[in-house]
């Protein structure tokens, strides 16, 4: 078949509108232009005669004016149409040749003139007649003619509008019913147009489609079911609890081990939103609505158990299409996590007794009462001191960090004075800033705000910051200790030095435990200062970080809410 079929079937349609349309029109011009001829031949033909008589009978009763008849005689003679018309002509003539240069014209010839003339009116006013009666004629024609060629087209005109439209849109209407069907996975549904135009052809196809998609259906549906059930076996066997969602929240699937945290019979959770369950399940609106991904305690069996939150999103062809939470438990690394803090504080508070013993023994060493020491020995002593310190510091730093894990930070928050604090830790360095040749410089306001923090605890960050930026500044150079109020109720404490710098690789580390930049040839501590440092600010609802250009210098800060 050839598939401009319904194609030339519209132009068909379309061309015998056209052409009906142009029959009407050349008939009524046939019939107009018929009649305007008529109409014209009268004027021309009859009525100038009529009025070539008239100017004639003018000129007999005017006499001695014989140019005007000469002059209608003549355009008469020019004039003549009807049968009988040039025989009286032709008498007036003579008749007028007769009386030409006579002053009165005899009775007898104005008599036999006005008779020949009348002859001409006469056989003018009967052609009128004649050719009216025929115009009419012509024009009851005309009426009929076109009254039944328009009649025709205006019956075929309706009868194909009428239906054309439904002879496109109906097909139309059936096939977008049968797609719909379709989609509704009705494989059953089935076109049935008689017309061997395009339409039969979408029928056949859209038929052939819907049969190897019922057969696709019924071929795979138990392998589907099949897949199915092994996809719930395997979900069900894992060891994490997992609870899947679509984009609008309702619950896809949720394993033994989920339903066993969330408290709820198997069946309760699939094909239900989320905001339903949660609104009677703690767990479950805690799941889908905080963010917050820190270790979750939740009691099962009487014990208590340790899980993180984690969100995958389900995403298919590029688009996302649900998400999976899922409930690691990590209650035995978080056991051995405990064990590791307690013992860390166990080992670093044996440690300190021998360490501070040591430490005094070291000093009546030193002492000259106790007896003189060789400048050699004085060397080792100093050296042994120095190591002693650091071991005792860094077991300071084991013990304070234990506390920060365990959770045992005592926080002591009152309105503090932030010049008390600065002068503090000023204090804490001053010796060792001294030793470096280093000098601090300070910028503050006199009339600074106060702030609400456990004052002992910042003065230790203060005071770290500021060990850290001496330790790592060049000799003979100078640091920057600045406070600045903020404009959300907040006070910065900044300490700059013009060390080194902190490469950018490891820029989002350095407040990590154990943490120590590489390449660095000055003493170093324990790795543990900013670690705890951090921990402390943000208990206090503080805010700690770093400004570093590498080769330029660190800027190290803190910010804490205002009183």
């Amino acid at each position: 078949m050839s598939k401009s079929r319904l194609k030339s079937k519209i132009t068909a349609g379309v061309l015998f509108l056209f052409l009906m349309l142009i029959l009407v029109s050349v008939v009524s011009y046939f019939y107009l232009s018929r009649l305007d001829k008529q109409a014209r031949m009268v004027l021309e033909d009859n009525y100038e005669s009529l009025e070539y008589s008239r100017e004639m009978l003018s000129a007999i009763d005017n006499w001695p004016n014989a140019t005007r008849f000469d002059k209608a005689l003549t355009q008469q003679q020019q004039n003549i149409t009807e049968k009988g018309e040039a025989a009286a002509t032709t008498t007036l003539r003579l008749l007028y040749n007769s009386a030409r240069g006579q002053q009165q014209l005899s009775p007898v010839i104005a008599k036999a003139m006005r008779r020949q003339l009348d002859i001409l009116m006469d056989l003018n006013m009967q052609a009128i007649v004649r050719k009216n009666v025929r115009a009419g004629k012509t024009a009851e024609s005309a009426l009929v003619y076109i009254a039944i060629i328009s009649g025709v087209c205006l019956m075929l005109g309706i009868t194909f509008v009428y239906n054309f439209p439904g002879y496109i849109a109906n097909p139309i209407q059936e096939l977008t019913a049968g797609i719909k069907g379709i989609a509704n996975k009705q494989y059953s549904q089935r076109l049935h147009f008689k017309s061997g135009d395009e339409f039969g052809e979408l029928a056949n196809a859209f038929n052939t489609m819907a049969q190897r998609l019922d057969e696709y259906e019924h071929s795979n549906l138990a392998r589907i079911v099949f897949e199915k059930k092994r996809a719930e076996a395997v979900i069900s066997s894992l060891k994490d609890a997992t609870i899947g969602f679509d984009v609008n929240d309702v619950v896809l699937f949720a394993n033994t081990q989920a339903l066993q945290l969330l408290n709820l019979p198997e069946g309760e959770l699939p094909g239900r939103t989320a905001t339903e369950i949660a609104k009677r399940n703690d767990l479950l609106r805690f799941l889908v609505t905080e963010a917050n991904n820190a270790p979750l305690k939740i009691v099962v069996d009487g014990k208590e158990s340790f899980f993180t939150r984690e969100v995958a999103d389900i995403t298919q062809d590029g688009q996302r299409t649900g998400y999976v939470i899922i409930l690691r438990n990590i209650t035995t690394f978080k056991e051995q996590d405990i064990a590791k803090t307690h013992f860390i504080a166990t080992i670093s508070h044996e440690l300190k007794t021998p360490l501070a013993a040591s430490d005094l023994s070291l000093r009546l060493l030193e002492d000259e009462r106790t007896g003189k020491l060789l400048p050699e020995q004085l060397e080792l002593v100093e050296s042994l001191k120095q190591d002693n310190r650091r071991m005792i510091k860094m077991v300071s730093d084991l013990l304070d960090f234990s506390r920060v894990e365990s959770g045992n930070i005592q926080l002591q928050i009152q309105t503090v004075a932030p010049q008390g604090i600065v002068a503090y830790a000023l204090e804490a360095v001053r010796k060792q800033a001294a030793e470096h040749q280093v000098v601090i410089l300070q910028s503050m306001a006199n009339d600074l705000p106060p702030i609400t923090a456990d004052a002992e605890k910042t003065a230790w960050v203060l005071v770290n910051l500021l060990t850290n930026a001496i330790r790592y500044s060049p000799h003979s150079s100078f640091i920057q200790l600045e406070l600045q109020p903020n404009e959300d109720n907040t006070l910065t404490f900044s300490v700059t030095d013009k060390g080194k710098g902190i490469p950018v690789a490891f820029r989002d580390k350095i407040f990590e435990r154990f943490f120590q930049v590489p390449g660095v040839d000055t003493e170093k501590g324990s790795g543990l200062g900013l670690a705890i440092a951090r921990e402390f600010i943000e208990a206090q609802g503080g805010v700690i970080g770093v400004d570093s250009t590498e080769g330029a210098g660190s800027r190290f800060y803190f910010s804490l809410p205002v009183a």
